[in-house]
């Protein structure tokens, strides 16, 4: 009869196993889907304090964005607006969900940082 040994190392012995705790996060109200490749998804305003913002709104569409609309993403859970002018348009309190192209949001941000760039440098 042969004996075995059976060895355990000793970090196991007197080391109880650590787990992480499971850590609680609200859901956030602002999820949205992934964006296709080469654009960028953003949340714009479309109302305050009860009043349709409309000058935002063309504002962002003059500049490139497009509102994302609900049946783009079929079998998806968000947000719908349900009636009105944005029907059919992914949003949630006064937010619609809209689009802009990657070279759009470069050139953009190239801009401003040139802007203040020279601002800096006068």
């Amino acid at each position: 009869m042969s004996t075995e040994k059976i060895k355990t190392s000793r970090a196991s012995q007197t080391r109880e196993q650590t787990k992480r705790k499971a850590v609680w996060t609200p859901p956030s109200s602002l999820d949205a889907p992934p964006a296709p490749a080469g654009f960028h998804h953003r949340w714009i305003r479309a109302e305050t304090m009860g009043f349709t913002d409309t000058k935002n709104i063309a504002g962002r569409l003059r500049s490139g964005y497009e509102l994302v609309r609900a049946d783009a993403y079929p079998g998806s859970e968000y947000p719908v607006v349900t009636e009105g002018k944005y029907k059919g348009v992914i949003g949630v309190g006064g937010l619609l969900l809209a689009r802009i192209p990657e070279e759009i949001v470069k050139a953009r941000d190239e801009y401003f940082r040139k802007i203040t760039q020279d601002r800096d440098d006068a």
